[in-house]
């Protein structure tokens, strides 16, 4: 097994592992004063989690239905704050096996998700600021807002494609082309 089938095959290991987690139907539902910052730090009362295996730990059963988030366990289901995406990815880099290329993301709790099909990108232009906002796909309609340094890692990637007379930049993952924006953005 090649170096990027290896890394998939981990990765998609972790994402069933995460589907059978959010099956959980509980009983007794309610909020909790956890908020998620829009740069990906995690707050209880105010105050920031200083430890890293507990922001895993919630992060582990971390739910979202239409536009809110749950905290989702066996027995509760509470729901949070999330100004942003709940992640962040802060690391991006480019793995070439023979002709078959992959583009995979860590975001900051240490998670990794290559760039596919089901694992696209998507940028919004900032209405106020004109610059891109880029999210990646990671599980269950849960997002990752790509930290700017990697978004200019990925920009340095991109190949520059010409459609309808305009010109994009666009990265290529697993066979598979994604839009970063276009000249005229």
């Amino acid at each position: 097994m090649s170096g990027i089938e290896q890394l998939i095959a981990s990765i998609e290991a972790s994402e069933i592992e995460h589907s059978a987690r959010l099956e959980w139907k509980p009983r007794q539902q309610g909020e909790i004063d956890i908020r998620i910052a829009a740069d990906g730090n995690w707050y209880h009362e105010g105050r920031k989690f200083q430890r890293e295996s507990l922001t895993k730990l919630f992060a582990g059963v971390l739910r979202r239905e239409n536009d809110e988030y749950f905290l989702i366990t066996p027995v509760e289901k509470l729901r949070i704050e999330v100004e942003d995406a709940p992640f962040v990815a802060t690391l991006v880099e480019q793995l070439d096996d023979g002709d078959r290329r992959a583009i995979v993301f860590t975001t900051n709790i240490g998670e990794r998700i290559v760039l596919d099909r089901e694992h696209p990108i998507r940028v919004e232009i900032d209405a106020d600021s004109g610059e891109p906002r880029p999210y990646i796909m990671l599980r269950n309609g849960l997002e990752a807002l790509i930290s700017r340094r990697a978004f200019f890692d990925l920009a340095n990637m991109a190949e520059e494609r010409q459609r309808d007379g305009r010109d994009y930049l666009v990265v290529t993952s697993m066979g598979e082309e994604f839009e970063l924006g276009s000249s005229d953005e």
